[in-house]
């Protein structure tokens, strides 16, 4: 068996234009400023984590369809491509990396949301606290929980490493730009982070956490880990992002 390492970045997307009390969903929304000083920063930080593990990094960055994740991505392979001239980094854009879906409430602040719940007498009201709710789907055409949210993402990081576990080469750092409760949630799913562990993280806007594919030693389908990176500690009295 290879003992090529493959090691996956899970990366949070950077600061952007959120309106305010509008779940962060499908907002088509750009960077700030903010947003752009650290996605710069993100491509430093990457490589720096590359050379500490001794991998070599992907030259292909996958990152949501979304805007704010497109552009953190590309300001990242700029800066990725200045560091290293002889390596030319590109950006493949995948909607199964997006944020969990609000479906027809897209674009509603939680207020409207529960407001438009209510008067649908079919069903009952929104329950407290259900944006963080890791199973509660709202009950809206085209909605997910946050759990579909990171199977999904965990299907596609999956696949991407069996893809590279399936040809030779070096250790290899893999580059994923995405939203921050599908990338927690798929953490779960990848079995990297334990689900009663979830409400008290966050990440930081262009924050990063390295898990690692393990194999097993009979040929199983090995294991996720948390090799390298950070998630922010959350408020335990604020909402999920």
């Amino acid at each position: 068996m290879s003992t090529r390492r493959i090691v996956a970045a899970l990366v949070r997307h950077g600061d952007y234009h959120q309106p305010d009390q509008v779940p962060s969903a499908q907002l088509p929304h750009p960077l700030t400023e903010r947003g752009v000083e650290q996605a710069t920063a993100l491509g430093q930080a990457l490589r720096d984590q590359c050379d500490a593990l001794g991998l070599t990094l992907d030259p292909v960055i996958d990152c949501s369809t979304l805007l704010r994740a497109s552009q953190t991505a590309s300001l990242a392979a700029g800066v990725l491509h200045r560091l290293d001239s002889a390596q030319k980094f590109s950006i493949a854009e995948f909607p199964e990396l997006g944020e969990r879906s609000v479906g027809a409430g897209a674009n509603l602040t939680v207020t409207a949301i529960a407001q438009a719940i209510e008067a649908d007498p079919r069903y009952p009201a929104l329950p407290d606290g259900w944006k963080a709710h890791p199973r509660f789907r709202l009950p809206l055409p085209g909605a997910e929980s946050l759990m579909m949210a990171g199977a999904r993402v965990a299907a596609h990081v999956e696949q991407r490493a069996h893809e590279l576990r399936a040809t030779s080469g070096p250790s290899v750092l893999k580059i994923f730009i995405s939203h921050g409760g599908a990338l927690r949630h798929a953490a779960v799913c990848m079995g990297a982070l334990a689900l009663d562990e979830v409400p008290g993280l966050s990440m930081h806007h262009c924050g990063h956490v390295l898990i690692e594919h393990v194999p097993d030693a009979d040929g199983g389908p090995g294991r996720w880990q948390k090799v390298g990176g950070a998630w922010k500690i959350r408020p335990a009295t604020k909402a999920a992002d």
